[in-house]
């Protein structure tokens, strides 16, 4: 059997950590069983659906790297060849159409709540209380409705709508790829509506006729539509059709156990990318929410590719643990290569203005750099001391270091480094520790003011790759500025 998964959104919203995870579960065992990947938008919903949120579902898709290996279908518009399986199921007669209006159904579920609040009355029996009981129950159980054995119409031209004829009593049994065997009773079930009123399919007559056609054989959502999957499989046996597999995930809740709201961190999907995440960094960090394969933490693509299988879904809950997602895209900002994470970065070393002729210190220090960030803005942010404009402006602390001896020391090395033909790191580090030696000092008395004058206070990491990384000509400078008269105690 070639295996086919699908995603199917409703643009009534952006996409969810929980929806992007859905959808790579779905990728994910799709590629490992050589099969294909499809993507549905769920519009059947016109009021709540937007273009933008369409829009921003298949953007969400797209960064994350969750292709479609066909064109994305569009439910509304498939809404002809819904109404065309109702009317097949009609002729088998595992459908019929029903003349129960919303206000009768509506006054059975009122009439319904009164006799169960009956019940609760002081000063009755408990043989009257019993039977409101009863009666209530009747009243709001699943609904059969009465034309569901060919009573007929109450008037020629009554309006209706089409109805499933759903599985008389007995029990009914989904065993599941996640949730296991799980049993419910066919008299929970009502006779759910496949067409309204005026002719437009339900989502539950759309998910399956959509999941037929499409071929797929494998369903792989979230554990709040199991409820769905006992009220879609009659619709598969009333049309003589293959039943796919199902596994129902848990959903993802919040590090505290609780379900999982935006102050946990349940954004869209495209807001991670604006907080600076990388994409494999989100497929990796989602992989393992809910999921586990031994005792690997972080799998690349190929990795998670070759290792996934429903089987390796947990039953409890997932937890979001946003430190945990900075840890994994810590992992891949180091692995990204230099070019890719220059163009990430560029934008926000841009937002005050072009980099001009820092590119080539940007470009130096970046591969050693890679580890001082969790996200693009504070990786970023790392590198401003290669960005500030001369001459710089010096913090506190890094005015009081160029100040006294301090700046008697720095005119004393500036003067050995100025002799320097080779300008690496290596060379620059041999200078300064021969200058320490042959003025009796040590790396903490000359490395604060120079330090400063380099940064202007700025975090930086060690001083030799960071004169490197400026230039002969930019590093002189910035020191040169701090000699300067006017910078001269008693100037």
């Amino acid at each position: 059997m070639d295996v086919v998964t699908r995603f199917a959104p409703s643009p009534t919203g952006m996409l969810h950590i929980g929806g992007a995870r859905t959808a790579l579960f779905n990728y994910l065992f799709a590629k490992h069983n050589n099969g294909k990947f499809l993507l549905r938008i769920e519009d059947t919903d016109r009021e709540r659906s937007t273009p933008e949120a369409t829009a921003a579902i298949l953007e969400g898709m797209e960064w994350l790297g969750l292709t479609s290996d066909e064109p994305p279908v569009m439910q509304f518009e498939r809404a002809p060849r819904h109404a065309e399986v109702a009317e097949e199921m009609i002729r088998r007669g595992t459908a019929f159409r029903c003349y129960a209006t919303q206000e009768e159904l509506q006054a059975r579920r009122d009439l319904g709540e009164e006799k169960r609040k009956a019940a609760k009355a002081e000063g009755i029996s408990e043989e009257e209380k019993a039977s409101l009981l009863e009666e209530a129950h009747a009243l709001l159980a699943p609904y059969r409705s009465p034309w569901r054995d060919g009573a007929p119409p109450p008037s020629p031209d009554a309006p209706y709508t089409v109805r499933l004829r759903a599985p008389e009593s007995g029990e009914r049994i989904l065993e599941d790829g996640v949730q296991g065997t799980v049993r419910i009773q066919a008299d929970e079930l009502d006779d759910l509506i496949l067409l309204r009123a005026d002719g437009t399919p339900t989502y539950m007559l759309a998910v399956v006729v959509d999941d037929h056609d499409m071929g797929v054989t494998h369903i792989i959502r979230g554990d709040d539509h199991l409820r769905n999957a006992f009220r879609q499989i009659p619709i598969y046996e009333a049309m003589g059709w293959d039943i796919p597999f199902m596994a129902h995930v848990p959903m993802i809740h919040g590090a505290d156990g609780a379900k999982l709201s935006k102050r946990h961190g349940a954004l869209s999907t495209l807001a991670y990318r604006d907080m600076g995440y990388l994409p494999e960094a989100m497929r990796a960090y989602l992989l393992r929410i809910g999921w586990s394969h031994g005792d690997q933490e972080i799998f690349t693509d190929e990795e998670a590719v070759a290792a996934f299988d429903v089987s390796g879904i947990n039953r409890a809950p997932g937890r979001l643990d946003l430190d945990k997602l900075g840890q994994v895209n810590s992992h891949f900002l180091r692995l990204a290569s230099d070019e890719r994470l220059f163009e990430l970065l560029k934008p926000y070393w841009e937002e005050e203005a072009p980099i001009g002729e820092a590119e080539s210190r940007l470009r130096a220090a970046l591969p050693h750099m890679k580890d001082r960030g969790t996200t693009l803005p504070e990786l970023a942010q790392a590198f401003a001391f290669l960005l500030t404009k001369r001459p710089l402006e010096m913090n506190k602390k890094a005015r009081k270091a160029v100040a006294g001896e301090g700046l008697d020391r720095l005119r004393g090395l500036r003067n050995e480094l100025q002799q320097l033909s080779d300008w690496t790191a290596e060379q620059i580090s041999v200078t300064i520790a021969s200058y320490c030696t042959a003025q009796g000092l040590s790396m903490g008395q000359i490395g604060p003011p120079l330090r400063a004058a380099l940064t202007g206070g700025l975090p930086a990491p060690d001083i030799a790759p960071v004169l490197e990384w400026l230039g002969r000509d930019e590093a002189l400078g910035r020191i040169e500025d701090q000699l300067a008269p006017e910078n001269t105690p008693g100037a």
